[in-house]
């Protein structure tokens, strides 16, 4: 997929990216390869492809138990902070 100066222009916008008039021709040729090698991606044959959990046959994640490791320490963290109430962290407002 090729892309124009004002694709580029475009998507800087749409991103609040400032680019200098140098950086622009840059990016076409950049974003253009990228593009195109997504669309290479795209067009593999992927039909009889099983998803994997691992990449190595046979093997799968090895994964902790699912227990609890650590104690609540909710109240002790409270401590520190300057407002607490009914257990939750009081913050000045910060928009009107």
């Amino acid at each position: 997929m090729s892309l124009k100066r004002s694709d580029v222009e475009n998507i800087a916008h749409l991103a609040r990216l400032s680019l200098r008039e140098d950086e622009v021709a840059g990016y076409v040729e950049t974003l253009g390869n990228i593009l195109d090698m997504v669309g290479q991606l795209d067009r593999a044959a992927t039909g009889g492809i099983e998803p994997m959990a691992h990449p190595l046959r046979g093997l799968s994640q090895r994964l902790r138990a699912d227990v609890v490791t650590e104690a609540d320490a909710h109240a002790l963290y409270q401590q520190n902070a300057p407002r607490v109430q009914a257990g939750l962290y009081i913050v000045p407002k910060v928009i009107e």
